[in-house]
């Protein structure tokens, strides 16, 4: 008997190819007598409006489990949501790289997803940051992210100066594009491609990578998971910088504003079917040995 009793199916209706993976998971958990709800986002498409379907929040606090049916980004703004009710997650990859998103969809999806439901799989804890925005003493903005938090100066090619305290230990001033906090499982997107570190998803650890600084001798940091780190934008920024999590989610600041960025108290359970390795995934992601092989 499986231990999952309720299963949510959530995605994006957008992306090629979710219809008929929805269709072929409802068989599967029909089959196996999973009462199953559908994200409302997915009200449109066809032959599925007799089914129960409640929105997302709803969906986190009535399943035992959550199946999102997309790219990395479906499944991030999926979590943020999901980590909430403690609900455990797996996905089905329908977008390009699939680093979170890494069951196929293809031939191997019936196989995968009934190991799962067998209660065969191993389980991930992945930890997310809690951002919030100080405009003197009152906090003007809120937010959380799972892959990354960037400092920027909301406009393209212009700089920013702030201030890193990491612990209100003083680390230093910098003139750059913006600055990249990365947790673990963010550290093969955004910061990758800035020059950051690639972290193995169980490190509690936080990376700080700042974008193209005006310094010969900037490099990225890693800091330990639990830190509090806090940006300070100075007050002679001509710009309102802009704070982005998950590149989905936006919060402008004032020059003077401060950014403050910690571990959220829950952590986001993503489930792997057998077989799952980081490594592997990185070298099929990153093409790693290709010159080995080719």
């Amino acid at each position: 008997m499986s231990e999952f009793k309720r299963v949510g199916l959530l995605g994006r209706r957008e992306h090629p190819g979710v219809s008929q993976v929805v269709a072929h998971l409802l068989e599967l958990l029909d089959s196996r007598g999973i009462d199953v709800v559908l994200e409302d986002r997915l009200a449109t498409l066809a032959h599925f409006e007799t089914r129960a379907m409640q929105p997302r929040d709803a969906i986190g606090a009535n399943v035992d489990l959550a199946i999102v049916i997309g790219g990395d980004g479906s499944l991030l703004s999926a979590a943020r949501t999901l980590v909430r009710h403690d609900c455990p997650v797996i996905g089905v990859n329908r977008g390009r790289l699939g680093f979170l998103t890494d069951v196929s969809p293809d031939d191997e999806l019936t196989a995968q997803v009934s190991s799962v439901l067998n209660g065969d799989y191993t389980t991930d804890r992945r930890f997310l940051l809690d951002v919030e925005v100080t405009s003197g003493n009152e906090v003007t903005g809120q937010a959380e992210a799972l892959n990354d938090v960037v400092v920027n100066s909301g406009t393209s090619a212009q700089m920013i100066e702030f201030q890193l305290q990491v612990d209100n230990d003083f680390v230093y001033r910098m003139n750059a594009d913006g600055l990249i906090i990365a947790t673990p499982t963010g550290s093969t997107a955004y910061s990758m491609s800035a020059g950051g570190p690639i972290m193995n998803p169980r490190l509690d650890a936080v990376a700080l990578v700042p974008m193209f600084p005006h310094s010969l001798n900037s490099r990225p940091m890693v800091v330990h998971g639990d830190s509090v780190i806090q940006i300070d934008t100075l007050e002679r920024n001509k710009n309102n910088p802009l704070v982005t999590c998950d590149g989905q989610v936006s919060l402008t600041l004032k020059p003077g504003d401060s950014v403050m960025v910690k571990k959220k108290s829950r952590a986001l359970r993503l489930l792997h079917p057998p077989g799952y390795s980081f490594y592997a995934s990185c070298r099929d992601k990153l093409r790693w040995s290709d010159a080995l092989t080719s």
